[in-house]
């Protein structure tokens, strides 16, 4: 009975992730490098002021995930909007929290910065 109840839980949490992913694109880094030319596509870097301090990419506005929220006005709607953090746990988080407020075309880093080559 115990098992069962822990599947139909993993389970649950399982679909309840996806369902918040649906309609991200998951990119790899090399498909970023690839588009950071392009005019149309914002690169939000949701990393601390000090973690972008470090390394980034030089495309990259920085906005914390904890001040995204409170930024959104700085993003456009219209154009697509990708998102990196360090490993790719955050940047997963700011993409949902997008889609959320009515941003239709984002896509989120697999591997976030430990992923990057310069």
């Amino acid at each position: 009975m115990t098992y069962a109840i822990i599947v139909v839980l993993i389970i649950g949490l399982v679909l309840i992730a996806r369902r918040s992913q649906k309609g991200i694109e998951q990119m790899t880094t090399t498909e970023l490098n690839g588009r950071l030319n392009e005019s149309h596509i914002q690169l939000v870097d949701v990393r601390t002021k000090g973690e972008f301090k470090g390394r980034k990419i030089k495309k990259a506005k920085n906005i914390p995930l904890n001040e995204l929220g409170k930024n959104l006005n700085h993003l456009r709607k219209d154009e697509l909007v990708i998102v990196i953090c360090q490993s790719g746990m955050r940047s997963r988080k700011a993409a949902a929290m997008l889609k959320k407020a009515g941003f239709n075309n984002v896509a989120n880093v697999k591997g976030g910065m430990n992923a990057w080559n310069d």
